[in-house]
């Protein structure tokens, strides 16, 4: 496939706006568009085939995100995330996650338990076929917060989702860190089975701690590189 037309959007009018964002989305986190990169709207007209306009509303959306930086004079950036900042999200994020657990136990029906161990499966036979497991992860996720009956906490947690994102995916490429992760789901899934919610709590914050020290340790070597 050539440059060309590596990011090229498929035509469909009532979905070109999503299609856009999304295609730009994925290849930020999956750094084909890479940290402190420019990104110019000619180009990005070019490679994915559609208006200035479509592109420009991506890129807003994406700045919202905290995915692209608008920098005066400089134009549209790709955001790039510090050690230090890393280590602020995760710590967020585990106390966030640590509560969406032991709300899940206190308030999940056995519906919403059924499927946060379908979700848990789903990880398992995707590593298994040595495929990425992110969008399982996320489906995962969105049992976990959806069973808490929060809408604040997930409305919080969402906020910092494409921010988070692109931590998680540089964390996977940390040797040992993929199978550790489906562990450390394992644990909040028997935690939620035993019906104990300080453990499940304890859990989801241990794996959002292990993903943080994956993550600067990704992080680090990046900037050695």
């Amino acid at each position: 496939m050539t440059r060309a037309n590596v990011l090229r959007i498929e035509r469909s009018p009532a979905l070109i706006r999503s299609q856009v964002l999304e295609t730009l989305r994925q290849a930020i986190l999956d750094r084909r568009l890479a940290p402190g990169q420019r990104l110019i709207e000619r180009e990005l007209v070019e490679l994915t085939g559609v208006s200035r306009t479509s592109v420009r509303e991506a890129l807003r959306e994406l700045a919202a995100e905290g995915l692209v930086t608008a920098i005066p004079n400089r134009g549209t950036i790709v955001t790039s995330v510090s050690a230090e900042e890393a280590r602020q999200l995760y710590e967020v994020r585990s106390s966030l996650e640590a509560l969406a657990g032991r709300l899940f136990v206190e308030h999940a029906s056995p519906a919403q338990r059924k499927a946060l161990a379908r979700a848990l499966e789903r990880v398992e036979k995707l590593v298994a076929k040595g495929q990425p497991i992110l969008a399982a992860k996320d489906t995962f996720y969105d049992v976990l917060f959806d069973g808490g009956g929060n809408e604040a906490l997930k409305s919080v947690a969402g906020s910092l989702h494409a921010r988070v994102s692109v931590l998680r995916s540089l964390s996977m490429t940390v040797p040992g860190r993929l199978e550790h992760s489906v562990a450390e789901l394992r644990a909040i899934v028997a935690a939620v089975d035993a019906g104990d919610a300080e453990a499940a709590a304890a859990a989801c914050a241990r794996h959002v701690e292990e993903a943080g020290r994956a993550g600067q340790l990704a992080l680090s070597q990046q900037d050695k590189a």
